[in-house]
């Protein structure tokens, strides 16, 4: 935050200037003194110690060239020496650290301070001849480096020392308990090293120690700090930041705080959770700075806080505060710095917040506050900063600007509204900020026009207008900003021209980020920019069709980006030597073409490097092992790549990132990548090589995402890539592999999500291991020629089975962010029958294609368990039996492929549920049946469902007959009557009428035929009976019916034998019922063919004569039937044949029955009369008993309904029989 460093510097610098000045009776801290007394030298044993001690220190830059033998040390570099005595009473070896102030820091010269201080720290150790330094008070070894050395334990004998800094200096370890014997210590400061204490009891031996600074030192273990800093009387400053406290305080708690002269308290980074651990924290009422940042604390803000009134500088940042803004906290009028950003702070800024007169800097970032904000900000007339920036205004931008109207405008130095949801436009009221430095509007929707008074902001630094809606033209005034250091336009819809003039007074820019623009810069040939950029950005612009050659003037680039920027030209030579600075470069997507040339220093840095979709061609240059990234893909590189991998084969690459992918490398892979371990992805893909893959791939251990696909690629693969134990994707597709799929991809390989091995020559069966990767979610082994089953245990795919997304965001390169864009992974899949590249949404995706290969068996019904997947592809293979009736379960599917198989009966009703499903293929199998009803099923083509015996939308085959049975094979069908007629009943009722007559007309016409051929008919019939009731009775037992039917046919047997001609017509009178009752149905009959509406209530009829026929056949007397409904005794009482031949017309009746009920039962039962299982009477009744219920169906719909007229018929029919 920008005054947060600087006011804890103020204040650290104002309380050391007190320290020394009140308690330290010596020169004022410089590191050399001129002596006004000439005669004092150092002493002599003083000044041998400090060249020991020197001996000892490494001083990299000789910053120490002054201690030599012949100059008095009180003249030496940090060395401060008593006036009147020549002592050595102060060492000043602190290197300057150079602190970032956001307002004044020009970001080129601190990193150019970065790299000096680097240079210049000290090392090696602390030698024990500084005890020879008796009179030795102040002693700073900070901002060094002893590379994790331990604090020497004979500092604790140097008893004069008073104030001690040994912070930010890399030391390490265990924090000696001897320095407790420092009983003379004001300043102790061991803050930001690698330190650990096991308790704090030493403490208690400094009480004269007015300021303790432990921060980063790990305290776990010293449950007690509370109770031994509460022994140090004369404290001022305690500063115990990040130091792992525990989250309460252990008793015995103090029952008296003695912090009450304590002025700066910093407990931050510690994750407190609980509000009531700063009890005592409270009652500090001469508490000046309070910083509880970056901890845990919830719920509202404590109300206690209220009782520090002296409060200038409160931070209460990075916590999980869920209150609105307490208004207390408005009447702190001598506060200077309030930071509460990034809590879950609501509601709004109350206007009593013009109260806090004293403001400098107001920090209300990353909240959830909304509303409007109070005029009464305009008031604050100290205030140099405020961020208002990630809440949820929803303001227009002027509302802010009229808001800050007052005398605040003149002040304000710092304005942050970015991602604050603001809208409208640019007005003039954002002109009255003269003195502002840095104004960010970034992540919003403002739109219009930049204004030309933005020019007049003489004082602006930094302008961030990055992700609005922005339009027009970049104003020339632009040009006017000569104090601009950063201008960020990115991601809006600027357009037209930039002119030379808009750059005409930028001298100072240093970062120029404004891409995604539809800007075109217009600059002559010979232009040389007034500035020399760090940073820039013009991604998307049109700086085309020559390469813009002033780029070569800015030689302190580290950034660069001009990707996509319509560029058709060669690459000037002077510009690579440009590289070698960069830390980034951008030029992918031109059409940039000539060769890379052979730089093997290019880019000394950790650097990245894009430089895909263009025409470079020619060898692969040889990189410096420094490159971290590098994307060479979509160009026409050719020839070998062994010279690139190879080179200088000994020295480790730092590579993590190797796209090669989609140019024409050929040959093999050389055998070199074992100095290639850092590699995170690898893309090969798209290329001519050969061979086999080289054993010493598996170096690469870190390996995530590999990528060899579309490649002539042969063997087996090296079962080295074992030891790639972190691999997410393996693409190995388009290649000529051999051999069996490796069970170890399964064993050893648990993090795989993509596994694309399509169209190689593997063979053999699908290995179960395959079921381990749990985390798998691509899975295509198509185009192989794999047989054998698939495995059952698919449903340990849990990535499949659930719809949430990956956990893996598949971002490549984590680094690549930090330029402006990402790099995701990227994988070609055939989903709908078409290739599909998903790069960004790849995580979502989820798939399983076998296809193409020689499967077998029948689809697993645990494949119904992943319930996330999208895709499924089983087609050209030869897997068998049904499709599983829970396929419905696949809610997330889109696409499923059945096709060219040899699957059998019907499509499960559950597919109907399949609500994103919009591709669907089984054509070519054996399916039959109706095609169940849905929106998505009948809106496919029918050609998904050719090859099959199915029939219904969107096949044009009607499904009227087939509802009740599927046909075994295709048949024509003919509307007639309007009936619909199958053609096969109909020449099956044709070939019943002349079987009728071929067969029985003889009988007809000659009666002595007839009576020989009944009489055959009854000798058969009798030994047929015999057997029957035999077989009856052998396997249905003696129930009552069944005795009396034995003997009355018993009886009725032997009367025949005897010639009682009496019997058998009294059988023939009885019998006469059947003919009664069809005489009297072909009425109904009639009205049922004509009507052609009433089919289920013939099916009764017919059904129940099934039945009566079958039961009166078992006792014997079917010859009876038979000739009493075709030749009837002499009684009158005409036959079948003669109302036939009477009446014509009936013959219609007998088409009912024939060609209707068929259809009917087809239509309501189609495993009913398949099985036999026909309606049927529970029970046969005497004469006086009729049926009161319907017969039993197999699924009780076509005989539900019977109208009484039927029954009453049938019961008139069989009143006599029996």
């Amino acid at each position: 935050m920008m005054m947060k460093e600087g006011s804890l510097l103020r204040i650290i610098i104002a309380v050391t200037l007190t320290l020394l000045l009140s308690l330290l009776t010596i020169h004022p801290p410089n590191f050399c003194i001129a002596h006004s007394h000439s005669e004092v030298h150092c002493i002599e044993s003083e000044r041998h110690a400090l060249l020991n001690f020197r001996q000892h220190l490494l001083d990299p830059s000789n910053r120490l060239a002054s201690w030599a033998s012949d100059v008095d040390c009180c003249h030496w570099v940090g060395v401060v020496c008593h006036n009147r005595t020549g002592h050595i009473l102060q060492l000043h070896l602190r290197t300057f650290y150079p602190l970032y102030d956001e307002l004044t820091t020009d970001d080129t010269q601190y990193e150019a301070q970065l790299q000096t201080y680097g240079k210049t720290v000290f090392g090696g150790e602390i030698n024990h001849s500084l005890l020879d330094l008796k009179h030795l008070i102040y002693l700073d070894l900070s901002y060094n480096d002893f590379d994790g050395t331990h604090i020497p334990k004979f500092l604790g004998s140097m008893g004069s020392l008073r104030y001690l800094n040994l912070s930010n200096a890399g030391f390490g370890g265990l924090i000696p308990h001897q320095l407790g014997n420092l009983s003379n210590l004001h300043y102790l400061n061991l803050g930001r090293n690698y330190l650990y204490v096991k308790n704090l009891q030493w403490l208690s031996g400094l009480p004269l120690l007015q300021h303790l600074d432990l921060s980063s030192a790990n305290l776990s273990k010293a449950s007690d700090w509370l109770q031994e800093t509460n022994k140090l009387p004369s404290l001022l400053e305690l500063r115990f930041s990040c130091c792992v406290l525990s989250g309460f305080i252990p008793p015995p708690i103090p029952s008296c705080i003695n912090f009450s002269s304590l002025t700066t308290l910093d407990l931050s980074i510690n994750y407190f959770q609980n509000t009531s651990i700063l009890f005592w924290v409270f009652d500090l009422h001469n508490l000046v700075s309070l910083d509880l940042s970056y901890n845990l604390f919830q719920g509202p803000i404590p109300m206690h806080l209220q009782n520090l009134t002296s409060l200038r500088h409160l931070d209460l940042s990075v916590n999980a505060f869920n209150s609105s803004i307490p208004n207390w906290l408005y009447s702190f009028s001598h506060l200077e710095f309030l930071n509460l950003d990034s809590n879950y702070l609501q509601g709004t800024i109350s206007s009593s917040i013009g109260n806090i007169s004293s403001a400098i800097s107001i920090d209300l970032s990353f909240n959830e506050l909304e509303g409007k904000a109070p005029r009464s900000l305009g008031n604050l007339c100290s205030l140099r900063e405020i961020r208002l920036s990630y809440n949820k205004w929803s303001l227009e931008i002027s509302e802010i600007f009229e808001s800050l109207s007052g005398c605040v405008s003149n002040s304000l130095k710092i304005l942050d509204l970015s991602n604050a949801q603001l809208s409208g436009q640019l007005t003039d009221e954002l002109g009255q900020f003269k003195n502002l430095v840095i104004l960010s509007l970034r992540y919003n929707s403002i739109s219009g026009q930049i204004p030309l008074f933005i020019g007049n902001l003489s004082s602006l630094r930094s302008l961030g207008l990055e992700s609005n809606q922005i339009n027009g033209t970049l104003p020339q005034s632009f040009g006017q900003l000569s104090k601009l250091e950063s201008l960020n336009i990115v991601s809006n819809m600027l357009e037209g021209a930039v002119l030379e003039v808009h750059f005409a007074n930028l001298m100072r820019l240093k970062t120029l980020v404004a891409s995604q623009n539809r800007l075109t810069l217009e600059v002559s040939d010979n232009w040389t920019p007034p500035f020399q950029l760090n940073h820039l950005d013009l991604g998307s612009w049109n700086l085309g069709p020559k390469f813009p050659l002033w780029l070569c003037s800015q030689k302190q680039l580290l950034t660069l980006d001009i990707s996509n920027t319509r560029i058709l030209d060669a690459v000037p030579p002077s510009f690579w030597n440009l590289t070698s600075q960069l830390t980034y470069l951008n030029i992918s997507h031109n059409q940039i073409y000539g060769e890379i040339p052979y730089i093997p220093m290019i880019l000394s840095y950790s650097s990245i490097i894009d430089m895909s979709s263009n025409h470079f061609k020619g060898l692969l240059p040889c990189i410096s092992s420094n490159v971290t990234f590098l994307d060479l893909s979509n160009n026409i590189l050719s020839g070998s790549i062994s010279h690139f991998l190879c080179y200088k084969k000994n020295e480790p690459k730092k590579m993590e990132f190797l796209n090669l992918g989609k140019n024409l490398l050929s040959g093999k892979l050389s055998n070199c990548w074992m100095m290639w371990q850092s590699l995170y992805a690898l893309n090969l893909g798209k290329n001519n090589f050969t061979g086999s893959i080289p054993k010493s791939i598996g170096s690469l251990v870190r390996l995530s995402y590999l990528h060899l696909d579309n490649n002539r690629f042969s063997r087996k693969l090296p079962s080295s890539l074992i030891n790639c134990k972190e691999l997410v994707t393996i693409d190995i597709a388009k290649n000529d592999f051999v051999g069996s799929i490796p069970s170890w991809i399964g064993h050893r390989l648990s993090s795989l999500v993509i596994l694309n091995l399509h169209s190689n020559n593997f063979q053999g069966y699908i290995p179960e291991e395959l079921c381990y990767l749990t985390s798998l979610q691509i899975l295509d082994l198509s185009h192989n020629k794999l047989f054998g089953s698939i495995p059952g245990c698919v449903h340990n795919f849990s990535a499949m089975a659930t719809s949430k997304n990956s956990a893996y965001p598949f971002l490549l390169y984590q680094s690549f962010r930090e330029y402006g864009s990402q790099h995701f992974e990227s994988q070609l899949v055939v989903i709908k029958g078409k290739d599909l590249e998903y790069s960004t949404t790849l995580q979502l995706v989820k798939i399983i294609d076998l296809s193409n290969n020689n499967l077998s068996g029948e689809i697993p019904e645990e494949v119904t368990y992943l319930k996330g997947l999208q895709s499924l592809n089983l087609s050209f293979n030869i897997l068998t039996g049904r499709i599983p009736e829970k396929i419905g379960d696949l809610g997330s599917v889109e696409s499923i492929d059945f096709s060219s198989n040899q699957l059998s009966g019907q499509i499960p009703q559950s597919m109907s549920s399949l609500t994103f499903l919009s591709q669907l293929n089984l054509s070519n199998n054996n399916l039959i049946g109706k095609i169940p009803s849905s929106t998505q099923l009948q809106s496919l083509n029918e050609s998904n469902f050719f090859g099959n015996k199915l029939c219904g939308p969107p096949l044009t085959d009607n499904c009227t007959i087939k509802d009740a049975q599927p046909n075994t094979e295709n048949k024509e069908r003919k509307v007639f009557s309007g009936l619909e007629v199958d053609w096969f009943y109909v020449f099956m009722a044709l070939g019943f009428v002349v079987g009728f007559w071929v067969v029985l007309g003889p009988l007809l016409l000659n009666r002595q035929w007839r009576v020989l051929y009944f009489q055959f008919l009854d000798h058969q019939g009798y030994k047929l009976r015999g057997v029957v009731i035999q077989t009856w009775q052998f396997y249905h037992g003696q129930g009552r019916q069944r005795v009396q039917l034995e003997r009355t046919i018993s009886n009725q047997r032997k009367l025949e034998k005897e010639g009682l001609d009496e019997v058998r017509f009294m059988v023939d009178v009885n019998l006469v019922g059947i003919s009664n009752m069809l005489k009297e149905a072909f009425p109904t009959m009639k009205y049922w063919r004509d009507c052609g509406s009433c089919p289920p209530k013939l099916v009764s009829v017919y059904l129940w004569a099934l039945w009566f026929d079958r039961g009166v056949a078992i006792g014997g007397l079917f010859p009876s039937t038979f000739k009493s409904l075709i030749f009837p005794p002499n009684i009158d009482t005409p036959g079948l044949v003669e109302r036939l031949i009477a009446n014509p017309w009936n013959w219609s009746y007998i088409l009912v029955l024939l060609v209707r009920v068929p259809n009917v039962v087809l239509r309501h039962d189609k495993s009913s009369l398949k099985s036999k299982n026909c309606a049927e009477p529970r029970q046969l009744h005497s004469s006086t008993s009729t049926h009161t219920k319907s017969s039993s169906w197999h699924d009780h719909n076509a005989c539900k309904e019977v109208s009484e007229e039927v029954w009453h018929l049938t019961q008139r029919g069989s009143g006599n029989i029996l």
